[in-house]
């Protein structure tokens, strides 16, 4: 459901086992610990040539790089963006509040259950415009 709701709104979503090398965007994963870090996580994944940039100059100590500020930035700014768009969507989020995980939230709750997603097909997208007015037989009219 988070995944369809981020898809939905345009955003690059991370397949389920996908090195990160290769793509960026949102990552959604669910943690089975049982303790309160547990539960749906979202975070976010910029691109590789951006994550590239930044490992570099963080390795290289060259640490007043504008790189590392914008990784940052980029990194909050869709966490923000994310959570906008879920919360609009009926989900609950919040901050993971997790060492391990900075810049990332956990879902909380989902939208009811008879909440039907906005952008699902609506009964009157399902039905043929003039299909009622083709001939029945084949028949040429």
């Amino acid at each position: 459901m988070v995944r369809n709701e981020l898809a939905a709104a345009g955003l690059p979503v991370l397949a389920p086992g996908l090195d990160t090398i290769l793509a960026g965007g949102a990552k959604v994963y669910v943690d089975c610990s049982s303790d309160a870090s547990g539960g749906v996580i979202v975070g976010w994944t910029a691109s590789p040539r951006l994550r590239a940039c930044a490992s570099r100059a963080f390795r290289l100590k060259q640490l007043d790089e504008p790189v590392l500020r914008h990784s940052k930035a980029v990194g909050a700014a869709m966490m923000q963006a994310i959570a906008a768009v879920l919360s609009s969507a009926g989900f609950s989020v919040e901050d993971a509040r997790d060492d391990y995980r900075p810049q990332e939230l956990r879902v909380l709750a989902a939208p009811p259950s008879t909440q039907l997603p906005t952008w699902s097909l609506r009964d009157d997208e399902l039905a043929l415009p003039g299909w009622q007015d083709a001939p029945v037989d084949g028949a040429a009219q």
